[in-house]
């Protein structure tokens, strides 16, 4: 049985308006998907009204909340004291939400505690991904 990570946060949604909204977010990180973390928003916070769950590499958030990280659809960098800014590029356009930098740092710890960084080969099921993947491939 792994142990799985989330933690709720609030994040500012920056909105073309000099305006910044709100938003409950979850942070979330499972052990059997050991390089992963997810961002979950909640469907009142979305375009389309539908929860919409973002996935990127653990290691780009950690890097992104020390210096700029990320050049493809998410992309993370440090604002001020303890902001952090994640940018998510779609084809419907971009999302920047500003979150708390410590909440981020404090996010990282715990997961590191459950999968320290450098071990995540450990947790991968290699057999049961090769499963997955030959079945899905008939």
């Amino acid at each position: 049985m792994s142990t799985v990570i989330e933690q709720a946060l609030q994040a500012r949604l920056v909105a073309s308006a000099p305006r910044m909204d709100v938003v409950p977010v979850v942070l979330r990180y499972d052990p059997a998907d050991p390089f992963a973390v997810r961002m979950a928003f909640p469907a009142p916070a979305t375009l389309e009204g539908v929860e919409v769950v973002w996935e990127f590499s653990r290691d780009l958030l950690a890097a992104g909340a020390d210096a700029p990280a990320g050049v493809g659809d998410v992309r993370i960098r440090p604002y001020g004291h303890d902001r952090t800014v994640v940018e998510f590029h779609a084809v419907e356009g971009v999302a920047v939400v500003h979150i708390r930098t410590s909440e981020v740092r404090r996010f990282l710890r715990r997961t590191r505690q459950v999968v320290p960084c450098g071990c995540e080969y450990l947790f991968l099921d290699l057999d049961r991904d090769l499963a997955h993947l030959l079945r899905d491939a008939r």
